[in-house]
């Protein structure tokens, strides 16, 4: 019998999944790790895999980069087939993409910790829960996503509308970064220290994003928690 796994694609150097990773080992969920950007080959959709997992980047999806385009033919593979898809940030952008709707700038850079606010809505209960509103989102874009037809908006921050959806039953795109966990937060605003010098009412520098490092995991792990679990009912093992 076939073992059937979770991909999930990586699209910086050093990244780590995060809490989607600690999430599947915890559920005995196997998964594999794709690097398309280090030249791993961006498979075409076959039946071993029970779901697919789009991390964020560095770069735009609007990018004519290979991989980026065959990532998106591979989500196109996907939705057709009714696979579960689950993207973060450069990985929502790429599930829009392949929907064929548009990824642009965002009013604001959106940098730190930030709000989110949940919609009223049928949908948002279901993914959501019982999570309560507002709720802490770590973020750290340039760009927004349109909308897609028959998506339903889940929540939103109040420098960016469109930070997550649902499409189908199965299928969640979300602009902020809830996969974070601490040793990850410090990877990232260690190595991107000298950008996150300046403050606005959007970005926040480095000092104020450690500051309430532990509180602030802990409270999106929760988040996390509920929207995988949610996201891994639907993968057929």
């Amino acid at each position: 019998m076939m073992t059937k796994q979770v991909l999930i694609f990586l699209h910086m150097d050093d990244e780590h999944p995060g809490y989607i990773a600690d999430h599947l080992q915890k559920k005995n969920i196997p998964y594999r790790i794709v690097r398309g950007y280090q030249g791993d080959p961006i498979p075409a959709l076959d039946e071993s895999m029970a779901g697919l997992v789009f991390m964020g980047g560095v770069m735009s999806v609007n990018d004519d980069i290979p991989w980026i385009n065959q990532e998106i033919q591979l989500i196109q593979q996907a939705l057709y087939s009714n696979v579960p898809l689950l993207g973060h940030c450069l990985g929502g952008q790429l599930i829009t993409k392949a929907l064929g709707y548009e990824v642009t700038a965002n009013l604001v850079e959106e940098v730190g910790w930030h709000y989110c606010h949940r919609q009223n809505s049928a949908s948002a209960g279901d993914w959501l829960g019982d999570i309560e509103d507002p709720f802490i989102m770590f973020h750290w874009h340039l760009e927004t996503f349109a909308l897609p037809a028959e998506a339903q908006l889940l929540f939103s921050s109040k420098h960016c509308h469109n930070q997550a959806y649902s499409y189908g039953d199965n299928v969640l795109a979300m602009q902020g970064h809830v996969e974070m966990t601490e040793p990850l937060v410090l990877d990232w605003i260690t190595k991107w220290q000298d950008h996150l010098r300046d403050t606005t009412p959007s970005t926040q520098n480095y000092e104020q994003i450690k500051e309430s490092l532990v509180p602030n995991v802990a409270a999106l792990n929760q988040v996390a928690e509920r929207l995988y679990q949610r996201w891994t009912s639907r993968l057929s093992l």
